[in-house]
């Protein structure tokens, strides 16, 4: 049975940003830069209605309630009334991100813009009536149990998940710091669900994380689009200066803040570029649309550096809106998934008694004119369009259109196989907590190489074959251990080791092993000499005849 629409409606709340949802409160103000805003609505509403302004139709609703208060045969208290014909309201919207916040959700709210909150790390969110991990933050309790994006949350301690709403998975999951929690979660090729015993912790979530790998690339992770992540790329990018490439990861980047979507942006483009533009209705007018752009107001940070864009199905909203731009302006080559589709314009509306209105406003497009926007009905679903537009970017390469980013190379995520899905069930079904176990044996690991001083050392073989054979004396049927999920295991072991000994570098080059995204933007820029060579290696060459103004915009090396 589907949840009521205002648990629902309410369960939004507590993943913030979560595919790009909920942008934090001041996320249309643009701070005197030149290009849309919705704030200025706001500014205009006023929630106060006159005794003189009120419709006929609004005394006819007005009466209604009073009616159903004071002779139907259920009695309701006049909040509950009024609480139904909110959710009414709303309702009949048909608007999948439209909701009415209470005063403690908007207190809620706000503490989960600061990014600090008590819990385990992870942003859910309601997919086709499954609770569903969106987000695991890196470094925190529910990265280092091993949750995973997409995994379904089925029980949290003795309880089951039979139609609970995201608010209700994340009351149970909420805690005091050093309680633990039991999280089960059902995994896609996995039967049986997984159990995760995890420690609760204050949670401080940094939006960028930055590495040099393979020895002359620049490796830039954003996690999601957060208050100041603008300025960490920007300070990033001065340590990157000489890089043969960079690499931008927007993976499972689920947005964030408007205005530091657009200065991030503004790092890689040109003074006077369009940023992105947004159509919106006039407030009040029923006809009126407005259309504003956004522009980059600096010169572009290192603009003879070969750049690349990594996402993905969960990269939504702010991130979509840089990963547009820089596309469109032939700043950057896109690889990986079609990203989510989250290009709708959210405008903010305060109400009485301390609440607000989050409405549909208006749809973001990219500077080339495409909109972000995939459709979606109330569940969340996708409704596909029969038409899938072309448009071209600046320098004239094709791009494809229809809601969300394509990207130039589509390269799927790295997926287990047969024999490896079956080493996942054999564990769970010996009920051992097999991401544990690697946290477990690779910290041991670590904790010798820091012993011995050498950390450049590599795993120990010794390390493997210990974490091996104690996974058999705990229940692992020596059936399920071959050649294959051998060298699997040690993957894992390995990648999680070298995140111990804090060498972030080391750990990147070898998940490349089996991220084929990553790996395939790594090959293209250690060939590629500029951006126009990185076009043409991956299959989308630049015209022959281009002014020298779209060339430079392209990173062409001098």
């Amino acid at each position: 049975m589907s949840p009521s629409r205002s648990s629902r409606l309410r369960s939004l709340l507590v993943a913030l940003v979560a595919i790009g949802l909920f942008l934090p409160l001041a996320v249309e103000a643009q701070q005197g830069r030149p290009g849309p805003t919705r704030s200025s609505q706001a500014d205009r509403f006023d929630p106060r209605v006159p005794e003189d302004g009120i419709s006929s139709e609004a005394r006819v609703f007005e009466a209604t309630l009073r009616a159903i208060r004071d002779f139907a045969l259920t009695s309701h208290a006049d909040s509950v009334l009024w609480e139904k014909a909110i959710d009414g309201l709303i309702q009949g919207l048909d608007d999948p991100y439209a909701t009415v916040l209470t005063p403690d959700e908007v207190r809620a709210f706000q503490e989960e813009s600061t990014g600090n909150y008590a819990g385990i790390g992870v942003q859910i969110t309601e997919l086709n009536e499954a609770v569903t991990i969106t987000a695991v933050f890196r470094n925190t309790p529910a990265d280092r149990a091993g949750l995973q994006v997409g995994d379904r949350i089925v029980g949290v301690n003795e309880d089951q998940a039979n139609g609970w709403t995201v608010e209700d998975a994340s009351n149970r999951i909420r805690g005091e710091p050093g309680s633990t929690v039991r999280v089960m979660v059902s995994r896609d090729g996995i039967s049986t669900p997984i159990p995760h015993d995890i420690r609760r912790e204050q949670v401080h979530i940094p939006a960028v994380t930055s590495e040099r790998i393979f020895d002359d690339l620049g490796y830039i992770l954003l996690d999601r689009v957060a208050r100041n992540s603008a300025a960490e790329v920007d300070s990033v990018l001065k340590e990157m200066d000489g890089s043969r490439g960079l690499i931008l990861d927007l993976r499972r980047n689920p947005g964030g803040y408007l205005d530091e979507s657009l200065t991030l942006a503004d790092l890689f483009l040109d003074r006077g570029s369009v940023l992105v533009t947004t159509r919106s209705r006039n407030p009040g007018n029923n006809a009126a649309v407005s259309e504003e752009s956004a522009y980059a107001r600096r010169a572009a940070q290192l603009p003879g550096v070969p750049l690349i864009v990594l996402v993905d199905r969960f990269s939504a909203s702010a991130s979509e809106i840089v990963a547009g731009a820089l596309q469109d302006h032939d700043r950057a080559l896109v690889i990986g998934e079609r990203t989510f589709g989250k290009g709708s314009v959210q405008s903010v509306l305060p109400l009485p008694a301390g609440r607000l209105i989050r409405l549909t406003s208006g749809e973001w497009y990219t500077p080339q004119g495409r909109s972000l926007n995939r459709p979606r009905d109330r569940e969340g679903r996708v409704i596909e369009s029969d038409e899938v537009p072309e448009f071209t970017s600046r320098a004239g390469r094709k791009l494809q259109g229809g809601g969300g980013v394509f990207p130039d190379v589509e390269v799927a995520n790295d997926t287990l196989s047969t024999r490896e899905q079956e080493l996942i069930s054999a564990s769970v079904e010996a009920e051992i907590p097999l991401t544990l176990r690697i946290q477990e044996a690779a910290f041991e690991a670590s904790q010798g190489v820091r012993q011995s001083g050498d950390l450049d050392a590599e795993l120990p073989d010794a390390a493997f074959a210990g974490f091996r054979d104690s996974l058999l004396r705990s229940g692992l049927p020596a059936s399920a251990l071959n050649e294959e999920t051998e060298a699997y295991l040690r993957w894992r072991l390995e990648v999680a080791f070298y995140q111990r000994l804090d060498r972030t570098d080391r750990s990147l080059e070898v998940q490349a092993r089996r991220d084929p995204v990553l790996a395939e933007a790594v090959r293209l820029l250690r060939e590629a000499t500029d951006q126009a060579d990185l076009f043409a290696r991956a299959g989308h060459p630049l015209p022959e005849a281009l002014p020298e103004s779209i060339r430079n915009r392209a990173g062409s090396r001098k």
